[in-house]
């Protein structure tokens, strides 16, 4: 591989998880402000975190990550755009709990990060 590849691969990544991060945080600020409105159960919130994060993810791989083993970036992006939240959110909120469900939530943006930049990669095709 030569190293305008990787340069490029890189820069597709970082714009995938920094949207995604980005995204993550809007989202969820407004998604807490009715959750503090309503008080749902600690099951909603974490379903609503999930989906933000999981919709994210393939969303912003479907758009930043381009055809060259878009496989490959995709689940690169998922697994990183996971761990940086993460990270993100344990800073404003002041620690981090990490769980068997963190380890299902890297398995799930991986596949989401994957699905996303192969369908972006096929739909540039067409």
């Amino acid at each position: 591989m030569e190293k305008a590849f990787w340069k490029r691969a890189a820069w597709e990544v970082f714009k995938a998880v920094f949207a995604v991060t980005i995204y993550s945080l809007l989202a969820l600020a407004l998604a807490a402000v009715f959750i503090r409105a309503y008080a749902p159960p600690q099951g909603v919130v974490t379903a609503v975190n999930w989906v933000v994060k999981c919709s994210g993810v393939f969303l912003f791989s479907m758009i930043f990550i381009r055809r060259e083993k878009a496989l490959f970036k995709g689940v690169a992006a998922g697994i990183l755009s996971a761990f940086l939240t993460l990270a993100v959110f344990a800073i404003i909120g002041g620690g981090a709990s990490v769980s068997a469900l963190f380890l299902l939530e890297l398995l799930v943006c991986a596949v989401l990060g994957a699905g996303g930049a192969l369908l972006g990669a096929k739909l540039r095709k067409a």
